[in-house]
């Protein structure tokens, strides 16, 4: 029983310095840790749970939760950090993988499990991982969610030095409607913040292109004047971006969401910018199931580190 009771005297004493440019707190985490890892270590956990424990894929990875990043209340990130000793500073992902465009309450879910592993993955392979919660239709509509992601953005510029991370290695992994919120970031300099771009990004499986087959959810974000979907596209701004991009999409998602990312690496191969990498996953069911983190084998994982690794040996951007 002591050593819950003093668990719980460290998580209430875990607050500190403000974050530069945010209103939340930044738990200087590392004392308290480090006291927390000596009372569990004298608990009686048998190497057994010992070993399965470390196999766990968050296992070693310290987060700190609902850091501001903007005005709204809605406007909230994780920061996941592994147990890395370089002094260097390490690449960031950024995660931005809301599923739908809308909901009721125009709040996005809190990062849950699966957000988390995908964190986990970037912590546990050298790099800071970021999960990014931001502003839903109707509530917010277009184009909220790429003005989010530009003030996002902008924060890990500002402050992800305080967790070991590199503003000039900033990697986003836009997932379905968040890969177009990331794209369309990409393609509206208008929307771009002061301190808001990026190394390179990674899109899955996003819609690219409004057309006249647009669900409610995404009207609810986009309007429901058909007439003004091409210009709140990323066309044809995304054809003349410098920033490498990293397209996939599953072999199982509908046909439409197919033939967007299809077209985008028609015309990205066809522009002036450059022909993305693209990869084909076998499924997707999840952010974490993307990088093979249900034990698929298949995914964004190798392609993705593959990127991270081009990026820090050529200085980008």
């Amino acid at each position: 029983m002591t050593k819950y009771l003093l668990l719980s005297f460290l998580l209430t004493a875990i607050t500190g310095t403000s974050v530069r440019g945010s209103q939340s707190e930044l738990p200087h985490l590392a004392p308290y840790l480090e006291v927390a890892r000596l009372i569990l270590d004298d608990s009686d956990t048998s190497p057994t749970d010992a070993t399965s424990a470390e196999s766990k894929p968050c296992a070693g990875v310290s987060f700190s939760r609902n850091l501001r990043y903007g005005e709204s209340e809605l406007n909230v990130l994780d920061v996941a950090i592994g147990d890395v000793k370089e002094a260097t500073p390490r690449p960031v992902l950024l995660f931005v993988a809301e599923k739908s465009f809308a909901a009721d309450n125009g709040a996005a879910d809190i990062a849950g499990p699966l957000e988390d592993q995908a964190m986990c993955f970037a912590a546990r392979n050298g790099m800071v991982g970021v999960n990014v919660t931001y502003r839903l239709a109707p509530a917010n509509p277009w184009p909220a969610g790429a003005k989010d992601v530009a003030a996002a953005t902008a924060w890990v510029h500002q402050n992800i030095d305080l967790f070991g991370g590199s503003r000039d290695q900033i990697v986003a992994i836009g997932y379905s409607a968040g890969a177009f919120h990331v794209a369309s970031l990409l393609a509206h300099p208008e929307f771009q913040a002061s301190d808001s771009s990026m190394a390179a990004a990674v899109l899955v499986s996003g819609i690219y292109r409004m057309g006249p087959d647009a669900s409610t959810a995404e009207k609810a974000y986009f309007g429901e004047d058909a007439s003004k979907y091409d210009e709140r596209s990323v066309f044809p701004g995304i054809l003349s971006i410098e920033t490498p991009i990293l397209l996939a999409w599953s072999a199982l998602d509908p046909p439409r969401l197919v033939a967007q990312a299809e077209k985008l690496k028609e015309l990205l191969c066809n522009s002036v910018a450059h022909c993305p990498r693209t990869t084909v996953l076998t499924s997707r069911d999840n952010i974490a199931s993307v990088f093979g983190l249900d034990g698929s084998g298949d995914g964004l994982a190798e392609p993705t580190l593959v990127l991270v690794r081009q990026i820090e040996a050529r200085g980008l951007p």
